[in-house]
């Protein structure tokens, strides 16, 4: 008989090892493994982890095997592998229901269970009864499934299994979006089954959505039919959600021992090499012990301090599980792998040595890891006392087979007989190489020859859509359409792919069909969606920003290759425009803001470009074709226009007079009603004072018996109800309105016509314009909507969009980037409860209801709203440092900061700051929200759209601060000591009023307020000036002490309860106030006098106690001029002087100076002893 190798023996020990703590304990039937020997439920995440030490034994048995028994065992440990991975996917299959539903409704009963019965795969617990939506468990099934598939082993048998596959696919795409219950299976650390976004769960998603990608389940031996399909935007989307979380884990955990599991093996989700460090190392000084890793911080599974007679914590209590928590030994074994994969044997040996130290011999002599390393109750406040200094117990699972397997898993690649690469068949472990500079493929074409002709004239040649010879060229809705499609099974249920958006990822891809090549536009330049395309220099800008993304973001194989249409919309008149024209020219020199670029012609692109297949859509038994004819009658349905061209409307003529056929009743309540509907305005007598909410729902109309005279308008602030409106209508003839509709050529008369029409006699009402029947109302809207759109009449665009109730194609996938990047956002124009806060993803549907609903009858800032929540999604994605240190969005408050602001520019009154707005082309309306978030200055300037039409245009200009006091000295200066003008040049003193810009530091802290803006780490510094007093009390409501017992510093929870209270301050710039006060106890907090910090600190007292010591010093100073009274010290908001908002926060006069002397009055320190800050 011939003897073992070496090598064999110890492979053999392995696989006495694995037998022993694993193997054992498999089902006979399922394949599943239990928890514990003594219970009977299988959890997914578990089962995965533990079966991965028999995949690398069974691969290291085939690798070495030298006889015969060795390919046995190499054989037999796959098929249990097999029969495990088919286990799990049987257990899965029975809940499919589910599946499908949850698709649509990301509901947490609607979720896959965490757990099955070892015997029957049958559920064991409720929906209601445990944490089960576990996104990082389903995604590990993924990852393993296609890392196992790759390494040779067949786990999916049909192509029902396989349509399964692909749904459980899109079950996991929407990780970035979802809130669940992540790794510990607890949501919320305090355990009351609140689920949160975890970048766990996101990075594992990630990384499954990466591996299963054009997968084919079948291996070598399948087709088309059994590949995996995998939108390469929903990964770009983890991506990037997954980064911007980083190293926070969720809103209850600044950090997370699960995130070793994405740093590393088994996932790799993470590519930037700095934020993985920073990661681990967060994770290892925070969480690393003597026996492990903790979990979280204030994690009380299993500590002496926890009652077993409920899973829950209440709040309070988290703060005695503080130094105290249980350590696991299971993360070194990640660290060990992590260590082997890098190459870093100093690691490697670190945590062997670490993990030798805690492991349990068992009966046998074998070596076992114990689930986790508890403290004894009487050691406890020893423990707290001197960290560390305790020896500690083991408890738990007795061996914890999870962490056992990824121990054996190690121990085979340190001895050799794994490569890192034999369980990474994926090459994973590859993700943070550089990848060489990207070239971006740009196709031209032009709508037609006359469009041809026209860029021939300024150098451009180009291909029209019809020369493009074997190329079909489609919009972006058709892929949507097409892939709507994808996963579609009768007979388990499943209707396939539930989003109908396509990123540009997506688009910038070509695509086969029986046969036939398809090339598809980006879906920003499809102008029937929404108006957004209409506007020539947004275009141009989203084109330079989806470049960049593509630069960035761009993984498949081949070359990107985006396909640009120039088509009439696009020109002014019949001349290429100069954003436009300018753009192309770009693009033709290769570079555009630093992104190469080759343009061509499609058909030079097919040997460079990335290529997918859409057989599937004739591959399944619900397939809509089955021929080449059939494709193309069914993409034909997909292009149906929205709305017909009629023409049933005048043409319009820009600057067109009003008509006098109507009445003059007529004319007084239709005409402007428009104008009438707007509801954000300024008030033009306390500018740059307060801005207030007009309720513009109704329009102004004479009471009966009410005589108009002459053009006077009624205050709108008491004007009827729309229903008041709707029950008078009958007075005035609707024929008289639509016979003025079909004559008048002017747009805003059109458009208050069919404004009126539309709330007075409903969307469907039949007009009968031009003796036509079945012309409604919303007919003719659409129609308008089309033609102010090609004039780029952008006001009444806007309106007409608002009564089509119209949505933006990416508004949910805008709020979702804005939400997953923790921030809170909420609509409508405040006060509440039209303002309505957003704190998770929705529906776009319901989003869109959702906003509509809050902006009343104001169509127009309904669309608006749409408009900057896109704006500020692609801020947050590019300029994400502009959202520094703000938690909520205020999209209403945004609107009238912005209306106000333009009001103080143009020194216009509140109604023509609105109307200005309204009227701003969207790029324009973009660029002014830049420049509000950025705190830059701005200027308007008229410029020409073509054909006659000028508008407003925002400009770019420098910006200057001074003090409040400074100016306050010139101003008595002028008033008293004119002689002083005389002793220097006129010239000089008018250039120095030029720089001290009135109301400067007031704007500032308006806008700050506004945007709910806080300095660096203020929510950490305010956390630990509660460590030392009470409590803080603003405007009547406390911030308590006990708020430290329930969150840590760097928790998200903390800053939103903060952020909470400071929002029940309705003036912005007194909000700002109070954030300066509280930064200034923060500093205390930083000093000895920190224990001066006792009780419940009123916050606006000292506010207020500051501005009387700024406003004694100013009257003590200008005594004279105060008692002739010659100069006025104005009041602001809450009672404070409008010079003291008017100062900066540092320098002899600052605000800060002010509040440190309030504090220290308070406090009964020293001033001197508080350091002088800067807000930023």
């Amino acid at each position: 008989m011939r003897s073992r190798s070496n090598s064999g023996v110890r492979l053999d020990y392995y696989q006495h090892l694995v037998h022993k703590t694993i193997l054992t304990h498999q089902n006979p039937i399922t394949g599943l493994l239990p928890a514990s020997i003594d219970q009977n439920h299988a959890w997914v995440r578990d089962n995965l982890y533990c079966i991965m030490a028999v995949w690398g034994l069974a691969l290291a048995y085939k690798k070495t095997a030298d006889m015969d028994e060795d390919r046995a065992k190499a054989y037999e440990l796959e098929q249990s592998v097999v029969k495990l991975m088919r286990g799990l996917l049987q257990c899965m299959m029975r809940q499919v229901d589910k599946l499908e539903k949850f698709k649509y409704t990301q509901a947490t009963t609607d979720s896959l269970h965490a757990k099955y019965n070892i015997t029957t795969c049958g559920t064991v617990v409720g929906d209601n009864e445990w944490g089960h939506l576990q996104i990082d468990a389903t995604s590990l099934y993924i990852l393993m499934l296609a890392q196992m598939t790759a390494s040779g082993l067949q786990i999916i048998f049909t192509l029902d299994e396989v349509a399964f596959i692909q749904n459980l696919v899109f079950y996991v795409e929407s990780a970035y979006r979802t809130p669940d219950y992540g790794m510990w299976e607890r949501g919320d650390k305090t355990n009351h089954g609140w689920p949160e976004l975890n970048a766990s769960s996101i990075g594992m998603a990630k990384a499954s959505l990466e591996a299963i990608k054009e997968m084919d389940l079948f291996g070598s031996r399948g087709g088309p039919a059994s590949i995996i399909h995998v939108m390469a935007d929903e990964i770009s989307q983890c991506k990037a959600i997954l980064e911007s979380m980083l190293p926070r884990e969720s809103k209850s955990k600044e950090i997370d021992a699960s995130l070793l599991s994405i740093l590393s093996y088994p996932a790799f989700a993470v590519e930037d090499l700095d934020l993985i460090n920073l990661t681990k190392n967060e994770i290892i000084s925070k969480l690393e012990g003597r026996y492990g890793l903790s979990r979280f911080l204030r994690d009380g599974y299993k500590t002496p301090m926890e009652d077993p007679r409920r899973l829950h914590y209440e709040p309070w209590e988290l703060s005695v599980f503080e130094g105290i928590e249980c350590e696991w030994p299971l993360f070194w074994t990640y660290l060990i792998l992590d260590g082997l994969f890098k190459g870093d044997k100093g690691q490697v040996m670190e945590y062997k040595e670490k993990l030798s130290e805690v492991m349990v011999k068992g009966e046998d002599g074998l070596p076992l890891i114990p689930e986790l390393y508890t403290i004894a109750a009487d050691k406890v406040d020893a423990e707290r006392e001197e960290p560390g200094s305790q020896e500690r117990s083991p408890g738990g699972k007795m061996p914890h087979m999870w962490s056992q397997s990824l121990y054996i898993l190690g121990c085979l690649i340190q001895e050799g007989f794994l490569a890192p690469g034999e369980i990474d068949p994926l090459n994973r472990r590859l993700i943070c190489q550089p990848r060489p500079d990207l070239v971006v493929q740009v196709s031209i074409l032009a709508e037609d020859l006359y469009i041809q002709d026209l860029l021939k004239e300024h150098g451009i040649e180009v291909q029209t859509t019809q020369e493009v010879a074997n190329i079909r060229v489609q919009p972006a809705r058709v892929l949507s359409h097409i892939y709507h499609h994808l996963g579609q099974n009768k007979k388990l249920g499943l209707s396939g792919r539930p989003s109908y958006d396509i990123g540009l990822l997506g688009t910038s891809q070509l695509y086969t069909l029986k046969g036939q090549t398809f090339a598809f536009t980006p879906q920003f330049i499809d102008q029937q969606q929404f108006y957004l395309a209409l506007d020539n220099e947004l275009l141009v800008d989203m084109l330079k920003t989806d470049l960049a993304y593509l630069r960035y973001n761009w993984r498949n194989l081949g070359r990107p290759t985006v396909t640009f249409p120039v088509s009439h919309n696009m020109l002014v008149g019949r001349v290429l425009p100069p954003p436009l024209q300018n753009c192309l020219q770009k693009l033709l020199a290769g570079s555009m803001d630093g992104v190469r670029i080759h343009v061509g012609k499609l058909e030079e692109f097919m040997s460079t470009s990335c290529f997918t297949s859409l057989d599937f859509l004739y591959l399944s038994d619900e397939s809509p074709v089955s021929d080449a004819d059939e494709v193309t009658q069914y993409l034909d349905t997909l292009l149906s226009p929205t709305f017909p061209k009629r023409n049933l409307l005048s043409m319009p003529r820009l600057g067109a007079k009003r008509s006098s056929s109507l009445s003059r009743k007529a004319s007084f309540r239709v005409l402007g009603s428009v104008r009438r509907s707007r509801s954000v305005f300024v008030d033009e007598h306390n500018l740059p004072g307060l801005i207030f909410l007009r309720r513009r729902s109704q329009l102004a109309v004479p009471q009966p018996g009410e005589d108009v005279k002459g053009d006077r308008v009624p205050d709108v602030r008491h004007s009827p109800s729309m229903s008041k409106l709707r029950d008078g209508s009958g007075d005035i003839d609707c024929a008289e309105l639509v016979e003025h509709l079909k004559d008048t050529w002017s747009l805003q008369e059109q458009a208050d016509i069919l404004h009126y029409l539309y709330n007075t006699q409903g969307p469907d009402w039949e007009t009968k314009i031009n003796m036509r029947e079945g012309v409604t109302v919303v007919m003719l809207v659409g129609e308008l909507y089309e033609k102010a759109g090609q004039l780029k009449q952008w006001s009444i665009v806007r309106h007409m969009a608002g009564m089509l109730r119209k949505r933006v194609e990416d508004l949910a996938q805008a709020a979702t980037d804005l939400l997953v990047r923790q921030k809170q956002l909420s609509v409508g124009l405040p006060p509440q409860p039209r303002e309505r806060t957003i704190t998770h993803p929705l529906p776009p549907e319901e989003l869109a209801k959702m906003i509509y609903d809050s902006c009343g009858e104001d169509s127009s800032t309904a669309v608006l709203t749409q408009e900057i929540l896109v704006y500020l999604a692609m801020f947050i994605r590019t300029e994400p440092n502009l959202f520094r240190e703000m938690l909520r969005l205020r999209v209403g408050l945004i609107i009238q900061v912005m209306v106000s602001e333009l009001a103080r520019t143009l020194s216009c009154t509140g109604e023509e700051a609105s109307e200005h707005l309204m009227s701003l082309s969207p790029f324009d309306l973009k660029t002014l929200l830049h420049h509000i978030l950025s705190g830059k200055e701005f200027g308007v300037g008229e410029v020409e759209r073509g054909g006659g039409n000028k508008s407003l245009s925002i400009r770019k200009m420098e910006k200057e601060e001074v003090t409040g006091m400074s100016r306050l000295r010139k101003q008595v200066t002028i008033i008293e000591h004119n002689d002083k003008l005389r002793k220097g040049s006129e010239e000089e003193f008018e250039q120095s009023m030029q720089v001290d810009r009135q109301g400067q530091w007031l704007r500032r802290r308006r806008l700050d307020g506004a945007l709910n803006r806080v300095p660096v780490d203020f929510y950490t510094k305010i956390w630990n000036v509660l460590k030392w007093c009470q409590g803080l009390s603003i405007e009547g409501q406390v911030l308590s002490s006990s708020v430290t017992q329930e969150m840590t510093p760097g928790e998200l929870n903390f800053a939103l309860r903060v952020e909470g209270i400071l929002n029940s301050i309705p003036q912005p710039e007194y909000r700002q106030l109070m954030v300066e006060a509280m930064m200034v106890l923060a500093l205390v907090a930083d000093t000895d006098y920190k224990r001066n910090l006792r009780g419940v600190i009123m916050v606006d007292r000292l506010v207020a106690d500051a501005n009387a010591m700024f406003l004694s010093e100013l009257k003590s100073m200008f005594k004279d001029e105060v008692d002739s009274n010659t100069v006025e010290f104005r009041t602001g908001a809450a009672n404070i002087c409008t010079d003291f908002y008017d100062s900066a926060p540092s320098g002899r006069f600052g605000t800060m100076v002010y509040m440190s002397k309030a504090v220290a009055q308070t406090l009964d320190c020293e001033p001197d002893s508080i350091a002088d800050c800067t807000i930023a």
